[in-house]
């Protein structure tokens, strides 16, 4: 021991040469802290150690003043062999090796803490690739480029085959954003998330309390007659001690105590769930989601849904809670903070799916780098569920290739398509023609219904968000602007395909314009959009969202649909 400290000395001494006293103090508390984690390795002599922390302290630059303001823990581990498996040959290569990593680790933990330049080929050196790429990963999931930073979340959410300790390691560096960004990445190990500490035993009472407490603590202004029933509602499911403390249901100047005092005992999961409705209530005004959250809520539903797993009507009142929450940026930290993003993520791969629909919903309204709407409470996100390419040429292949695995193609083919649904039939039917194993899908295609399809687009991107994303939620808008490029070539490449492949086509437009909201009409589709200019068109009476909806099977449209299809399977097929 004697002989370590007189070598950390000496070192110490060489580093804060020229330094004020109080400087110098601090910096020598850090090299101690380091010292401390190579005290292990050093068993060899203090020569190597000396020389070491000497070299190394060229590259290291701490404010060991800042890391305690930020009150921030670091622990390196370092796993090394027993010495008596190991003979004393090539222990210094070993220790100088584990050194070089666990400095290198506190540079980076460092440059991340205080936004600092990290040379990349520094941090190459004397280590593992797997190793190298993952902390060069993390560095560029917080490039100041939108584009480098998504794509590095994608590579780290394709690690699937990584050591516990890799995981951990994200798990701990990854900032918000990253954490989100993983968490809305399909399939994803969840070892990238830190779990929340397991919620210690505690009896159902106590739980009913702190969801009451925190009911009696939110304001009472903006709440309107629902958010007041479903309160009242949870106040005076309560027992008879706390509401004789309460004088009944003080929160609205009324005195509920005979009528409490008239009930039966109250099922511990009924009361909660009255308790939650409430609150899910509440957080959809936002001035009362500060005061939840101000209020220990985020942690209080964490405790809950951990305790209440074989509840599904519990879980989901929770997870929409927080996704009301999530509405409210100033909120994502508290959210990511609180352990919530891993139990998401969790969520998100549930086989119930309202719940894994809500846990979308949160996500993607915590989701900023990716998604510019907002899903309001009430919502259900079925699709897409995970970040993705909102392109025509993604979603197309993606589903060519599912509705060839299941059969579409083997025998003759009607295409029944819908607005958008159109331009994916024909970006599916073209990438089919040039795929070999997947030609049969347009040889065996006998026709082809439109149904106010844009095929020269739309002017939907000059109105609302809302507007574009009711009309058309998985594709993005700019793709359908009236007289796009894109759609321009897919067009001229389609009518080419069909000619040649001689494809019956049948076209129906809309005449009337579509409601959207009380302050909006506009016609989605334009009549000479929605003319492909081969086979029949007709134009109806009808708007954008009804063109598709028969009113029964008398109607024109459903006789004309129906005629045309029985006429085109009733031809040869082709050869």
């Amino acid at each position: 021991m004697s002989l370590w400290a007189c070598c950390v000395c000496c070192c110490c001494r060489g580093l804060v040469t020229g330094l004020p006293p109080v400087e110098s103090y601090h910096r020598w508390r850090r090299f101690k802290r380091i010292g401390r984690y190579a005290v292990p390795l050093v068993l060899g002599g203090c020569t190597f150690i000396t020389y070491e922390i000497l070299t190394l302290g060229k590259n290291v630059t701490i404010d060991t003043e800042a890391v305690e303001r930020e009150k921030l823990k670091s622990y390196i581990y370092i796993q090394t062999a027993p010495l008596e498996e190991q003979g004393l040959q090539g222990i210094t290569r070993k220790a100088r090796k584990q050194l070089h990593r666990a400095v290198k680790k506190l540079i980076q933990a460092t440059a991340d803490i205080f936004s600092l330049p990290l040379d990349e080929n520094y941090m190459k050196q004397d280590m593992e690739d797997y190793e190298s790429s993952l902390w060069l990963l993390l560095k560029r999931t917080r490039s100041t480029i939108k584009a480098v930073r998504v794509h590095a979340i994608q590579e780290l959410a394709k690690k699937h085959h990584w050591h516990d300790y890799q995981y951990r390691t994200v798990a701990q560096a990854c900032d918000q954003k990253t954490s989100i960004g993983l968490a809305r990445s399909k399939d994803i190990d969840l070892r990238f998330f830190l779990r929340p500490p397991l919620p210690k035993a505690i009896e159902d009472t106590y739980i009913e309390d702190e969801l009451r407490h925190l009911l009696a603590s939110l304001p009472q202004s903006e709440v309107d007659q629902c958010v007041q029933y479903f309160t009242s509602l949870a106040l005076r499911e309560s027992n008879q001690s706390l509401s004789a403390q309460r004088g009944g249901l003080w929160c609205f100047g009324g005195n509920g105590l005979p009528y409490a005092q008239s009930l039966s005992s109250v099922p511990s999961e009924k009361v909660e769930s009255f308790c939650l409705q409430a609150l899910a209530k509440h957080s959809k005004v936002p001035s009362h989601c500060d005061a939840i959250v101000a209020n220990g809520g985020l942690q209080l539903l964490q405790k809950i849904f951990q305790l209440r797993q074989d509840s599904q009507k519990i879980q989901r009142n929770i997870i929409r809670t927080v996704g009301n929450l999530a509405l409210n940026e100033c909120l994502h930290p508290a959210i990511v903070q609180s352990g919530w993003i891993g139990i998401l993520a969790e969520v998100m791969k549930s086989p119930h799916i309202i719940q894994a629909s809500h846990a979308a919903r949160a996500l993607a309204n915590l989701d900023r780098d990716t998604v510019e709407e907002k899903y309001e409470d009430g919502v259900y996100i079925l699709h897409p569920q995970y970040r993705t390419r909102k392109s025509l040429a993604y979603r197309a292949r993606e589903l060519l290739t599912k509705l060839k695995a299941a059969g579409v193609g083997d025998r003759p083919v009607v295409w029944v398509a819908h607005s958008m649904g159109g331009l994916l039939v024909k970006k599916i039917l073209l990438d089919a023609s040039e795929d070999p194993e997947m030609r049969s899908v347009v040889q065996n295609t006998q026709g082809i219904l439109f149904y106010s399809v844009p095929h020269c687009g739309s002017h939907l991107a000059e109105y609302s968000v809302n507007a574009r994303f009711l009309l058309f939620p998985s594709v993005e808008v700019m793709e359908l602007s009236k007289d796009s490029p894109a759609l321009t070539e897919l067009n001229n490449k389609f009518t080419k395909l069909v000619k040649e492949q001689e494809v019956n086509i049948l076209s129906f437009g809309e005449m009337l314009p579509t409601n959207i909201g009380s302050m909006i009409k506009l016609h989605v589709v334009p009549l000479n959009s929605a003319d492909l200019g081969i086979g029949d068109f007709i134009p109806l009476d009808v708007n954008h969202l009804n063109i598709c909806k028969p009113k029964s099977r008398d109607s024109f449209i459903y006789q004309q649909s129906l005629k045309f299809i029985k006429d085109v399977l009733a031809q040869e097929p082709k050869s």
